[in-house]
């Protein structure tokens, strides 16, 4: 087994549970479903071969057999914006209703609302069979597709890809990567809270603070036929050392973090 770590910042994030017709929700987090469907378009893949095993790799391990485990940085802020479809188009281009028949006149216009996480940075541990973290990583540095967070007009900041690969990329959360967080430590603050998203139980039970589900597993990307499974989540509270935030310019001590042969 081995490692990568991910850092997923930019103006806006959405990672939708239920994207289905006029409200398209984002959860709180990156979802398994959104972290596969990048690896897989950085891949090259296409929809129906997406979730397919890496034949060529030993054991032909899949995009399954990766933990995810997520570090909040910086939560973000709710941004909902306001989209409207088919209005002011003649009568033969305005929208279909489910039996294929147009829309009435005063109803061709149809609003929705699509959500986001404004200003969010998550940092990911990806854990998995060495030879597919590795290929993970190839993808990501030399797309086939450009990465996005959750939807297409949704770009990252670089960097993208921190460090792979790496034995063990959650240890690396807790006492390595560098934070960036909304407001620096208070003078004389030894630690700061940070939250966590953990697919299996926590090694520090005592710190979780939730327990819940989420149907984010693919089963299928192709289009028109998207499945997902529940899994369980653990949110859990750390207090990771205060000297880890990255202070108002991050890149500089991102920088020294992926490249300490440099510094």
């Amino acid at each position: 087994m081995s490692g990568l770590l991910l850092r997923l910042a930019g103006p806006l994030a959405s990672y939708g549970t239920s994207a289905a017709f006029h409200d398209r929700d984002t959860a709180p987090h990156p979802t398994r479903s959104a972290l596969t469907g990048m690896f897989a378009a950085s891949a090259g893949r296409e929809r129906p071969q997406a979730l397919e095993p890496f034949d060529d790799l030993p054991n032909a391990p899949c995009y399954q057999d990766l933990t995810f485990t997520v570090r909040i940085d910086r939560p973000g802020t709710p941004h909902t914006d306001f989209h409207t479809v088919g209005g002011g188009y003649p009568r033969e281009q305005q929208l279909r209703t489910s039996s294929g028949t147009r829309r009435p006149p005063a109803e061709s216009t149809l609003v929705s609302h699509r959500h986001y996480l404004a200003d969010a940075v998550f940092t990911i541990a990806v854990t998995g069979p060495a030879p597919l973290v590795e290929r993970i990583a190839e993808h990501l540095e030399h797309p086939h597709r450009a990465p996005y967070l959750g939807r297409r007009a949704c770009v990252p900041t670089e960097p993208l890809v921190l460090t792979a690969p790496v034995p063990d990329p959650v240890a690396e959360l807790h006492h390595r990567v560098p934070l960036s967080l909304n407001r620096p430590p208070r003078p004389g603050q030894d630690t700061v809270p940070i939250d966590f998203i953990w697919e299996h139980p926590p090694p520090d039970a005592a710190a979780t603070t939730a327990q819940y589900e989420l149907a984010d597993i693919p089963e299928d990307f192709t289009s028109g036929q998207h499945r997902h499974h529940v899994r369980a989540l653990w949110r859990t509270t750390q207090h990771l050392p205060a000297d880890l935030y990255a202070g108002p310019h991050p890149l500089d001590k991102l920088a020294a973090y992926m490249h300490p042969e440099t510094t």
